[in-house]
């Protein structure tokens, strides 16, 4: 007799997504720390998202059938509002446009229940997220972490080699400041721990 595996790493369509929502929106919030409110708030935008090109979405399926994480993403292009925004702050700082804003994956979410952090859960979502993508270049932003130590998610970015792209950004609507981190793709084979 063999056991269930404790969790699963699966790709979701648009559709299967769309009817795992709620749960995935509940691991947005619980994972940044948002107050439940700022789940419906976000709803029509992950929604809105899943119709962009290139959009693809992964997630760990535990073994109760509970969604332990979600990532999902799809191709950065002029007009979309990350896009623009990030162009205004390369541009206001001198930044190197075309080779980032060019054929770029854009990562739009990568969240793991905190109960289910320091797994490795986030680096299977992001290396299986990115390695269906086409694009040359992937680029995502994240609150900066300031006096504190490094949170997991910029460790994880580090040790898959994102570097700095934009620091200290505020983008429109959001007082606190953001890093936008890139690096080319493929990502580099995992390194043993």
């Amino acid at each position: 007799m063999t056991a269930a595996p404790a969790r699963q790493l699966v790709q979701f369509g648009a559709g299967e997504l769309t009817d795992r929502l709620s749960e995935a929106l509940q691991v947005y919030v619980s994972a940044m720390g948002y107050p439940p409110s700022t789940a419906r708030q976000r709803r029509a935008l992950w929604l809105d998202h899943m119709r962009r090109p290139g959009w693809r979405a992964v997630g760990w399926i535990g073994a109760g059938g509970d969604l332990q994480g979600i990532a999902y993403g799809y191709a950065g292009a002029p007009g979309q509002w990350w896009f623009e925004e990030v162009r205004r702050g390369l541009q206001a700082s001198g930044g190197d446009q075309a080779g980032w804003l060019t054929d770029y994956f854009e990562l739009t979410e990568l969240h793991v229940r905190p109960d289910t952090q320091g797994r490795g859960l986030g680096e299977g979502l992001l290396r299986a997220l990115l390695a269906g993508t086409n694009r040359s270049t992937v680029l995502l932003s994240t609150p900066e972490y300031r006096d504190n130590r490094p949170g997991r998610a910029w460790q994880l970015y580090r040790r898959t080699g994102f570097r700095d792209v934009l620091r200290d950004h505020r983008f429109t609507g959001d007082s606190r400041p953001f890093a936008v981190l890139g690096r080319t793709l493929p990502l580099d084979p995992p390194v043993a721990r």
